[in-house]
């Protein structure tokens, strides 16, 4: 009984903690979601903003929250400013859903090609001879010659390929959903997408013989590593400026 009435007085004493913050959260978000309309002070043109809300509440917990912007009509083109429009973005009355379009879900194609392919080029050289495919066809039960015809008829070279450049784009879409952009955050992004891949195929994944499963968890660690840092380094740098 004594257990009971603890637990119950720690569940209220956190909740009291807790709810301030996070009605002061709620507080935040309601405060600065949404486009605003601004007069960009490099042409003085009319631009849509966003501001990074995320961050204005994971800063301004103390009451001072650190603003920036997380979206503009201008960008990536443009995304290096110094982004001086945001006093205007502050007082501006936020855009009702549907009076305006931002880029909000923007992908980059660029990057992800050149992240696939840098993941494709380190499977063909983790697979090459020089390194694991005599343990990978012993560990799979495959000869020379059963591996030579499987490469003629299947072309497994381009489902490789295929699953490289699939994996690079959903790591770009979560990257865009989520308005997140560096290095860091890209290899956290394809770090979550490759868990979730690897759940939702655990038990297949569990069937196969261990040399193999060492061999391809190897790769499989290299290539989340290699697309997450250049899809997420790279992400809106390598994009044509507008005419």
């Amino acid at each position: 009984m004594l257990f009971l009435i603890w637990l119950v007085l720690s569940v209220v004493a956190v909740s009291l903690i807790l709810l301030p913050l996070a009605l002061w959260r709620r507080e935040i978000f309601q405060r600065y979601s949404g486009a605003r309309p601004v007069a960009c002070p490099e042409n003085q043109q009319a631009a849509a903003v966003n501001i990074d809300v995320r961050h204005a509440a994971e800063t301004g917990m103390d009451g001072c929250p650190n603003l920036r912007l997380s979206d503009c009509t201008r960008w990536p083109e443009r995304s290096k400013c110094n982004q001086a429009c945001l006093s205007q973005a502050l007082e501006a009355v936020p855009y009702k859903t549907g009076d305006v379009k931002t880029r909000t879900k923007q992908i980059y194609h660029l990057p992800i090609i050149l992240a696939a392919f840098a993941a494709w080029c380190l499977g063909a050289i983790w697979h090459s001879h020089y390194m694991f495919r005599t343990r990978w066809m012993d560990a799979i039960g495959l000869t020379r010659a059963q591996v030579k015809q499987m490469v003629w008829f299947l072309s497994p070279h381009l489902v490789s390929a295929a699953a490289c450049l699939l994996f690079a784009y959903g790591v770009a879409w979560l990257l865009a959903v989520c308005h997140r952009k560096g290095v860091l955050q890209g290899i956290l992004m394809s770090a979550l997408l490759c868990g979730t891949v690897v759940a939702t195929a655990c038990y297949n994944i569990a069937t196969l013989p261990h040399d193999l499963l060492a061999i391809e968890a190897g790769y499989a660690l290299l290539a989340t590593l290699t697309v997450g840092a250049i899809v997420g380094g790279l992400y809106d740098k390598l994009v044509l400026p507008s005419q």
